[in-house]
């Protein structure tokens, strides 16, 4: 979660608008003495709520902002539910194990009855817990060999940063596989260079945060046989299934990425991304019930029964598990199908226009990855605007499109990226492209009063495009 700091919020109101809605009564830092009128606090904090963007124009996050009636019914149904207190609350225990079944069944688990998983608060925590487990499985191997477990490391290509916090929470040397020139994912014969007896395992990105493109999980699985051939290294693979793990079932049914891949042993999703549940849910998934160590489960009987958990957190709410289980059934393979096809579709229409203005690349153009696009100028030494100026002036109209400079070995190209979710529409995609249009014309028909390379993250808002 991110760190606060009171004095650095404790700001003046920045617009007319928002000092309309400023109530210093309402926004202190101090905890109140006295109880007040519940309608009261509720408007105040509801006319500050009104000044937070629209969520529908916030094309950087991979997250649902559009979630059906029925879905809010039932989170409000579900308010009071701790998902840890699975003896109180035995139906909504039973939901979150039959949606672990289904997505074991989706992934292809060759054990998709009694594999083991749970849900966990998103897909950080759940990547957390599938790297916990491959160093777990490897430490114990080592030390029945006698060997040395001193020094794990695990490598993988260009992730969202829960990894590095994984690595340095839990002492694991991180090989981070940099970009160079125009490889921008993972490579078979990058993960080759880099592993050896202390390599935990490769972590494959199935949708990279910064480009949205999937890395090839059956060609890295397949250069990894070959080396245990070679020389007996067996390392393993875990799929950071993120946002892909609910789109490659139904967009590409055929693409071997999952538990079909003996050597992938577990898989992490977030399934309030492309799973469409509202906030706060995720799931880690084993490929075999012994692939993960009985040594990392907790038994806890103080809540009125035995209940077996592993987690990073314990009580949270079980509202999100319960919407999952509802998307699950209310639209199964073929709605999710027609859904993410649509965004697809929408995604591959925005590159076509978007690339028809004139100054962008393309570099990923909305198909055979997760849905949305990314650009970089087509000449940022010569053009009048940077990328960062771009998405500035479109944030002053509503729309979030985060322009940022790639990781470490790359950071010199600077990309814009949108994502499209369930609930953006064709018409707001026409609404945008009016906007970027209109924009760029601005920008064309303006006499350059400032250099453009002043402009840049440091004179400009952050954009966090992490998603998580």
């Amino acid at each position: 979660m991110p760190l606060h700091n009171t004095e650095e919020l404790n700001a003046q109101p920045t617009s007319d608008i928002e000092a309309e809605a400023h109530d210093p009564a309402a926004e202190t830092y101090q905890f109140p003495a006295a109880a007040q009128d519940p309608q009261g606090v509720y408007k105040t904090i509801h006319d500050q709520l009104v000044l937070d963007g629209n969520s529908q124009q916030n094309l950087a996050t991979f997250c649902t902002t559009w979630i059906e009636p029925e879905v809010k019914a039932l989170m409000d149904e579900s308010a009071d539910k701790n998902m840890i207190d699975k003896d109180e609350y035995p139906q909504t225990a039973a939901i979150e194990e039959r949606c672990v079944h289904m997505l074991a069944d989706l992934w292809n688990s060759p054990q998709a009855a009694s594999t083991i998983g749970c849900s966990t608060t998103g897909s950080s925590e759940a990547a957390m817990l599938g790297g916990l487990a491959l160093k777990w499985k490897w430490r114990k191997r080592r030390a029945a060999e006698g060997k040395a477990t001193a020094t794990p490391n695990l490598i993988m290509g260009p992730v969202q940063v829960c990894w590095h916090k994984f690595c340095r929470y839990f002492d694991v040397e991180i090989r981070e596989v940099p970009m160079a020139g125009e490889r921008l994912l993972l490579t078979p014969e990058e993960v080759v260079k880099r592993c050896d007896e202390n390599s935990i395992g490769v972590v494959v990105t199935l949708g990279v945060t910064f480009t949205l493109q999937f890395e090839p999980v059956h060609e890295i699985a397949l250069a990894l046989d070959k080396l245990q051939a070679e020389t007996g290294l067996d390392v393993p693979i875990h799929v950071d299934g993120a946002s892909g793990a609910f789109l490659a079932p139904f967009l590409q049914p055929d693409l071997l990425w999952d538990f079909r891949l003996p050597r992938v042993k577990s898989i992490n999703a977030s399934g309030h991304k492309f799973g469409l549940a509202p906030l706060g849910v995720g799931w880690a998934l084993w490929r075999e019930k012994q692939d993960l160590p009985e040594e990392l489960i907790f038994d806890v009987n103080y809540l009125g029964g035995n209940m077996p958990t592993f987690a990073l957190n314990f009580s949270r709410p079980g509202g999100e598990i319960i919407c999952q289980y509802y998307n699950f059934l209310r639209l199964g393979k073929e709605g999710y199908r027609a859904i993410q096809t649509g965004c697809c579709e929408l995604g591959q229409y925005l590159a076509e226009k978007i690339a028809a203005f004139g100054p962008f690349r393309i570099i990923y153009n909305g198909a055979g990855g997760i849905p949305g696009l990314c650009w970089e100028l087509t000449d940022a030494t010569s053009s009048s605007f940077t990328l960062y100026e771009f998405a500035d002036r479109l944030r002053e109209r509503g729309w979030l499109v985060p322009a940022y400079s790639m990781p470490p070995n790359r950071e010199d190209l600077v990309i814009q990226r949108i994502l499209v979710r369930h609930g953006f529409t064709r018409k707001m995609a026409d609404e945008l492209l009016g906007e970027m249009g209109s924009i760029l014309t601005e920008f064309a028909e303006r006499t350059v009063s400032a250099t453009p390379e002043l402009v840049g993250p440091a004179a400009l808002p952050g954009h966090d495009h992490s998603g998580r």
